[in-house]
């Protein structure tokens, strides 16, 4: 019996001074209530609009990263493309060249070179 009202005893304590802070801050006017209240919204609602702004230019940022990348690997496609058309038409070139050379050889009656 003495231990249950030892546990109720500590129990109501232990509200009493849990509740007293919070009676203390209702004592409040409404109207500095009012006040209050009207701060915090203004500043929640500049928080909010900071924290747009921020993800705003991270995203702009991201896409000029994107596009700078995109360009970069095109030009460099472009130009490995470009490379191997060369090469191409070097080769087409010179075997056209050397065909019709032959051709000419055999009109003319040369023998073929070894």
């Amino acid at each position: 019996m003495k231990a249950i009202r030892l546990s109720h005893i500590a129990m109501t304590a232990a509200l009493v001074v849990g509740i007293s802070p919070n009676v203390t801050l209702a004592q409040d006017s409404p109207k500095q209530d009012i006040k209050t209240a009207g701060h915090d919204t203004k500043d929640a609602a500049k928080d909010t609009g900071h924290a747009v702004s921020k993800e705003t230019q991270k995203g702009y940022h991201k896409t000029v990263s994107g596009t700078k990348t995109a360009a970069n690997k095109t030009a460099e496609g472009t130009k490995t493309a470009a490379d191997k058309t060369a090469d191409a038409t070097k080769t087409a070139a010179h075997k056209t060249s050397s065909a019709t050379k032959k051709t000419a050889d055999k009109v003319e009656g040369k023998p073929a070179p070894q």
